[in-house]
């Protein structure tokens, strides 16, 4: 314990003010306004550490552990937790009232919204209550596989989402097959996977690829992916929890048939939020749910959100303006510097091994970490533990990968950089006393 409060110390003076924040904030201005203004190029603006000194000053306060697993779910900025606590008292206040009349009207405004960020009319989006859930509507409701069939999932995709698809195959008598990625490449290096695994099972007519892997931060060629699925007549999803916010794209820049959305990780509206997208003429194959009127012509009728948390829906306009006043470009390359920030030295280290992209044009903010030839659980959780208990370092272990376990790292823009040097000297004592 007095090395960890000796090593958090230092860190703290490395950090100095940048890891203070005020408390909640009520401000009433427009939210563009309370977010520091900068006519600098987003690779420029990612180095700036004062202008995310003034954005940490927007959320808030974290000091007691350097809190480098944001990826699980976003911090609402204190304006968003503002509009979010308003909306609540709003929804309590009135109850059916409201609901009744009103809700429904500003419901669509939330979805609208949302639809016109991602590129794509509103007829082709619909708010859920996580990407789970979308997803879980697209496989259960999937009308295209038979006896025969076959189905395609990789290891860096979601758990659940790769236990659903074999859940899929056994359930429709089809075949499944799981792809191992390589635990580092480039795009040649995927596409080539996914190709190769194409060819290899003719017969595949349902994928999901992951846009950021939600094991170690690794970016899919997904349109380039999709491109070589559709000339087979493979229909696919997309996974796309983890990277709207953390990129910085639109739906038509993926070019897939059907993707699902948390709006509750980096878009920064409260956790609740999901979507589901369907390209128009895709529509056929997923069924209506149960009860919900039949048509192709609005993707809300496969979906039926039921009672949900009317408060959650109503902050996504709120959240989107913070968002778009941050900037989804700004936002990207800040994160991707953070990144490179503890991993530069590591490639090609002798005891240390970084996974996922190989260059930073795979690359995300989250990233990947164990001790070389140290994959197995007990030995990442342990690596986790030493982060966590000597060093005041949170993260998180994934255990998916066919290469092994990893930590995640997921820094959030407001991380100072000096918590990533400080990372960066962690790892490398523990791998000088493994």
């Amino acid at each position: 314990m007095t090395h960890r409060r000796t090593f958090l110390k230092a860190s703290a003076s490395l950090a100095g003010s940048a890891l203070a924040g005020p408390a909640l904030s009520t401000c009433a201005d427009p939210l563009p306004a309370q977010v520091p203004s900068s006519s600098a190029a987003p690779d420029v603006l990612a180095r700036d550490e004062a202008h995310w000194k003034q954005v940490r000053t927007l959320y808030p306060a974290q000091d007691e552990i350097i809190n480098l697993e944001q990826g699980y779910w976003g911090k609402m900025s204190n304006a968003v937790e503002a509009a979010y606590a308003r909306h609540t008292h709003r929804v309590n206040h009135e109850l059916s009232w409201y609901a009744r009349r009103d809700y429904p009207a500003d419901f669509q405004h939330a979805r609208q919204r949302t639809a016109e960020a991602l590129g794509v009319d509103a007829s082709a989006l619909m708010l859920t209550r996580n990407a789970t859930e979308s997803f879980v509507n697209l496989v259960t409701q999937y009308q295209g596989l038979r006896q025969d069939d076959a189905v395609l999932w990789a290891d860096v995709d979601y758990p659940e989402f790769q236990r659903m698809m074999a859940w899929l195959a056994d359930t429709r008598g089809a075949q499944g097959h799981r792809l191992a990625l390589p635990a580092t490449g480039t795009d040649a290096d995927y596409l080539k996977a996914y190709s190769d695994a194409f060819d290899a099972h003719p017969n595949l007519k349902l994928m999901v690829v992951t846009h950021v892997s939600n094991q170690h931060g690794l970016v899919l060629p997904v349109k380039r992916i999709a491109a070589l699925a559709r000339q087979r007549g493979i229909h696919v999803i997309c996974d796309c929890a983890q990277s709207w916010g953390l990129m910085d794209f639109t739906l038509p820049d993926l070019d897939v048939d059907w993707a699902v959305f948390n709006l509750h990780k980096w878009i920064g509206s409260p956790v609740g939020v999901g979507a589901l997208y369907m390209r128009p003429g895709t529509r056929a194959t997923v069924a209506p749910f149960p009860g919900e009127r039949p048509g192709d012509e609005d993707v809300a009728n496969r979906v039926h959100l039921a009672t949900s948390n009317f408060a959650a829906f109503l902050t996504v306009p709120d959240a989107l303006d913070f968002h778009n006043a941050l900037g989804g470009a700004n936002k990207q390359v800040r994160l991707q510097y953070l990144r490179q920030a503890w991993t530069d030295e590591f490639h090609d280290h002798a005891d240390i091994e970084i996974l996922g992209p190989a260059s930073m044009a795979n690359a995300s903010g989250m990233g990947g970490v164990r001790l070389r030839g140290r994959s197995s659980e007990a030995q990442v959780g342990a690596l986790q533990r030493r982060l966590q208990d000597e060093f005041g370092i949170f993260t998180v272990v994934r255990k998916e990968l066919a290469s092994g376990c990893n930590v995640r790292v997921t820094p959030q823009t407001f991380t100072p950089v000096t918590a990533m040097h400080a990372l960066a000297e962690a790892l490398r004592r523990i791998a000088a006393t493994a």
